[in-house]
């Protein structure tokens, strides 16, 4: 286990789910097993490329928050080194997908999107990357893509337990819409003047309410696992997820495990962007350089 980094509790407008989204990725190789094969349009409308990188020789997929939006791993897509290519996956019922149902299962969540990233990664080494409730469903995209053998060459998850792990104060899709407004506020996630905008925050709740449900009622088989090497990461000070808890994820692979504490809440990672990155892309350098 390593430590390090200071304390940052927010992470701006990670939870906007108004206006509309460029940089959208297309792919060129089909799903194979399990996964079915992904048209073009299908993979725009799951995968966005902010920065594009031809020529970088690994990938990295990044999975947003409840409630959050492929647009806040745009900073990543554009600080990200040569060696890099950051992609991050749109959710239904946000940004340009606002008029889509926002889906409530992580399975089905899953279903749908294994077809679209494993379009998008193509034959090149990739990790997934999931902060909260994408690290939940990156878990279950790589037991999905680990049957197409093209799975990932890292799973790493960020500010979450493992699945089926549950909290007795979990549930909170089931609160009224003030109180789930004040749990994002202590979460500090999201942009506080989306919280005061009543318009805004319209738009917003029912898309927080159904991943939070999709959260909550997610439960996996005891002996469930993944082959890929996983690394999980986590705020020292994070009320959601200790990090005891946060180590309980070596269960869920077959392969390597790695812990890594940083000082902060849950959204211990605002301010840790360049590290992160480095972190992330030396661990699927080796990948790519084989």
């Amino acid at each position: 286990m390593s430590t390090t980094g200071t304390a940052h509790h927010s992470w701006p407008n990670g939870t906007a789910t108004t206006g509309t989204s460029d940089g959208i990725a297309s792919g060129t190789a089909a799903g194979t097993s399990t996964v079915a094969g992904a048209g073009r349009e299908e993979t725009s409308l799951w995968v966005r490329h902010f920065h594009r990188r031809p020529d970088a020789p690994v990938r990295l997929v990044c999975l947003p928050h409840a409630g959050g939006s492929a647009s806040i791993f745009r900073p990543w897509a554009t600080a990200a080194g040569p060696g890099l290519e950051v992609l991050a996956l749109q959710y239904p019922g946000r940004q340009d997908r606002y008029r889509e149902r926002a889906v409530e299962d992580i399975a089905e969540l899953a279903d749908q999107a294994a077809p679209a990233i494993r379009a998008a990664v193509g034959d090149r080494p990739y990790g997934l990357f999931g902060h909260s409730m994408g690290a939940l469903l990156a878990f279950e995209l790589t037991r999905r893509l680990e049957r197409t053998g093209h799975g990932p060459d890292l799973l790493a998850v960020s500010g979450r337990r493992p699945p089926s792990d549950v909290r007795t104060e979990e549930y909170a899709h089931l609160v009224d819409d003030a109180a789930l407004t004040a749990h994002l506020r202590e979460l500090s996630g999201t942009d506080p003047r989306l919280l005061a905008d009543e318009e805004a925050l319209q738009m917003i709740l029912p898309a927080v309410r159904a991943d939070l449900t999709a959260v909550d009622r997610h439960q996996v088989a005891t002996g469930a696992t993944v082959d890929a090497p996983v690394l999980a990461i986590t705020g020292d000070a994070d009320p959601w997820v200790t990090p005891g808890e946060a180590a309980a994820w070596h269960r869920r692979t077959t392969a390597s495990f790695d812990l890594r504490v940083y000082s902060g809440g849950h959204f211990y990672l605002e301010n840790l962007q360049d590290e992160l990155l480095d972190l992330l892309g030396g661990r699927l350098a080796p990948a790519g350089a084989r």
